[in-house]
């Protein structure tokens, strides 16, 4: 008996596994520029219950005005959502200039303030367009 309790219980879960679809999740985009993000094939943010995922928003130039212009986008996405830099909880950092960005983290820290997230930290060979330096993602959660 237990075993045919067993099977139906794995059947069940199998079949509920197998027949959730995206419809089925709480999956809400945004877009900064939609044309662009679907050509792509991304959305700038996605809201899933109380956490806010950001793409990677990017920055060219000098590694100082790149990280401006990166963290000022992902500032507007937050401000979208009635968030900020206080809601963030984990930051990804991707960078062809690893020693640049840390040189320059004052930069990044006055968007923070004195709260900062979990953080990583990479260097790459390259970013989407060659002319990138910085790209930065991150994760925010809404108040309770």
């Amino acid at each position: 008996m237990q075993k045919l309790i067993r099977f139906f219980l794995g059947a069940a879960v199998f079949w509920v596994i197998n027949n959730a679809s995206a419809s089925d999740l709480d999956k809400k985009p945004f877009y900064a520029n939609e044309k662009v993000e679907r050509e792509i094939g991304y959305s700038q943010a996605i809201r899933s219950g109380d956490t806010l995922y950001i793409s990677g928003s990017v920055g060219k130039g000098d590694m100082p005005g790149a990280i401006r212009q990166a963290y000022d986008k992902l500032k507007a996405t937050l401000v979208a959502h009635g968030l900020d830099f206080g809601n963030v909880v984990k930051e990804n950092v991707f960078t062809t200039d690893l020693d640049g960005f840390i040189k320059n983290k004052d930069v990044r820290k006055a968007y923070y303030g004195s709260d900062y997230p979990a953080a990583t930290w990479v260097q790459v060979q390259r970013l989407f367009s060659p002319s990138f330096v910085v790209e930065v993602e991150l994760t925010a959660v809404f108040p309770k």
